[in-house]
């Protein structure tokens, strides 16, 4: 007893938290916080100075050299990029490049945490994409989840007492189109395998190619970036956005392979709260009840959207 007990409390530690029951649960905390500080991150960048089209580029820049010395480290092959490259580059016009250009121009104008809310209808932009498209079944509960969340949208463009600033609403709609960007890109997923090149690979191309879209467009527009030392906030934040943008991915990739696709998808409520509470911690943001009655559709609105899992021990 004494030698099996001896064994046991020499277990490593990273091993006790790898076989823990709350390591899925850990790992869902972990990407929405992080995820739903990039709202505020990306907003304290723009506010520092760095124009969308340069926030842009270094976000990708940053993070596809970080996955690609990771790709390199695992010796991992990049000619699956080469053969692919149109659909590497169609993801990464819809899943970097646009969406964060539209993204980081609205976010001087729009609350940190509405910014979170508008995010929140990536999931429910694809399944009514998908619809026409065939990819998904016609579900009455998810189609009133697409409900909530237009009506969510609604309740903060419409009220006149719901926003600080009224002038603040196109740039909402601008936020919306992206989210409208990254519902494509999850069809676009859909359709196309991605599973010759991987996660990581097909991750770090596409922020290959966003940035080296986006580096002429922010040469011509005089947008272009380069942190300068010493560094600054700004500097700060940009390298915030990379390392969140690389960590939070391995870590989804790693949830759905480990846990499922259901329970790492369940990271969306936490991303949109989390926003929400960093804009208020960081930016004293404070919202109307309007600003909340939304929160709350968006919720459910997700919660209606996302498929159900008929075996729930699965969940954990």
């Amino acid at each position: 007893m004494a030698n099996l007990s001896s064994q046991q409390s020499a277990k490593p530690w990273g091993s006790v938290i790898m076989t823990s029951r709350f390591l899925p649960w850990l790992c869902l905390l972990f990407m929405g916080i992080t995820w739903g500080l990039s709202f505020s991150l990306g907003k304290i960048a723009v506010e520092q100075g760095v124009k969308a089209f340069g926030v842009s580029f270094i976000q990708s820049f940053l993070s596809g050299v970080l996955l690609l010395l990771i790709t390199i480290w695992r010796r991992k092959s990049l000619k699956e990029l080469l053969v692919y490259w149109r659909f590497v580059l169609a993801i990464a016009l819809l899943g970097a490049a646009i969406p964060g250009v539209l993204f980081y121009t609205a976010a001087p104008y729009v609350q940190a945490g509405i910014l979170a809310i508008t995010v929140a209808l990536i999931p429910m932009m694809t399944y009514s994409a998908s619809i026409p498209l065939k990819v998904e079944a016609f579900s009455w509960r998810r189609f009133s989840g697409l409900i909530f969340g237009i009506g969510s949208i609604l309740l903060i463009a419409l009220p006149e007492n719901s926003l600080p600033d009224r002038s603040a609403v196109p740039w909402i709609l601008l936020a919306c189109i992206s989210s409208v960007c990254y519902a494509a890109e999850n069809i676009i997923l859909g359709f196309r395998s991605a599973v010759t090149i991987g996660p990581i690979r097909l991750s770090m191309g596409m922020n290959m190619f966003a940035a080296i879209l986006l580096l002429p467009a922010a040469i011509v527009t005089d947008s272009f970036y380069w942190p300068q030392f010493p560094f600054g906030l700004a500097e700060y934040t940009l390298i915030g956005l990379a390392l969140i943008s690389v960590v939070a991915y391995t870590m989804f990739v790693f949830s759905v392979a480990r846990f499922g696709a259901v329970f790492a998808s369940q990271t969306g409520y936490i991303v949109t709260l989390a926003g929400v509470f960093w804009g208020m911690l960081i930016f004293d943001e404070n919202h109307s009840i309007w600003v909340w009655m939304a929160l709350a559709a968006m919720i459910v609105g997700l919660a209606l959207v996302s498929p159900r899992k008929d075996d729930p021990e699965e969940m954990i």
